[in-house]
């Protein structure tokens, strides 16, 4: 399964790369790849530089579309054309998967109108004011909702996405997943420990 991770400067380190360590121990199911809007070097809030192509340029199959968060989330939701891509490749993709504030931009295409979704909880009251039109989680460690899945804060990502493995292939797969990467997994997607977390 194709995988299409979509970056942009100020992306969250672990809302990226915590999935892809999960997708990646599985390279006879997943093929991975990073696109931006315009290509080149993107840089996490963290520091990591990590090369994209350039999203004008894509012509591939997509089965699965990662789009992480992070604080620039917060300007990029104002991007029409990376809105318009995150549209175009969702409407393409048999899965959507987001992490984080990652949500709120899969929220401005309209898509998860009507549907359950969760965000970081530190941003959560900013996220749901972005569409109230879906049906926000809190309490939610990670959701899933026909091909759709979001996810609380960062490491909530790994919950989730080991979730997804549960989901499509089968949960001893998941733990295995788990157990090898030393990886203690809450698989319960209802619960998130820190949802009453203050916001910043």
């Amino acid at each position: 399964m194709k995988v299409i991770v979509v970056l942009f400067n100020d992306f969250e380190t672990l809302d990226t790369f915590g999935p892809v360590e999960i997708l990646g121990r599985l390279p006879e199911y997943f093929e991975i790849d990073y696109y931006s809007l315009d290509g080149g070097i993107k840089t996490s809030t963290q520091g990591v530089n990590i090369w994209t192509k350039e999203l004008y340029n894509f012509h591939e199959e997509i089965d699965i579309l990662l789009i992480p968060g992070g604080k620039r989330t917060r300007k990029e939701i104002n991007n029409r054309e990376l809105i318009d891509w995150i549209t175009l490749l969702s409407n393409q993709s048999k899965y959507t998967l987001t992490v984080c504030t990652g949500s709120a931009l899969l929220a401005k295409t309209n898509l998860l109108d009507g549907k359950i979704a969760t965000s970081n909880k530190r941003a959560f009251n900013w996220v749901v004011s972005t569409r109230k039109e879906v049906k926000w989680r809190r309490k939610a460690r990670w959701t899933a909702d026909g091909k759709y899945y979001t996810s609380s804060g960062i490491s909530a990502g790994m919950d989730m996405t080991l979730g997804f493995i549960s989901d499509i292939l089968d949960i001893e797969t998941a733990y295995k997943i788990a157990e090898d990467i030393e990886y203690e997994w809450n698989n319960d997607p209802d619960n998130d420990h820190f949802a009453d977390i203050e916001e910043r």
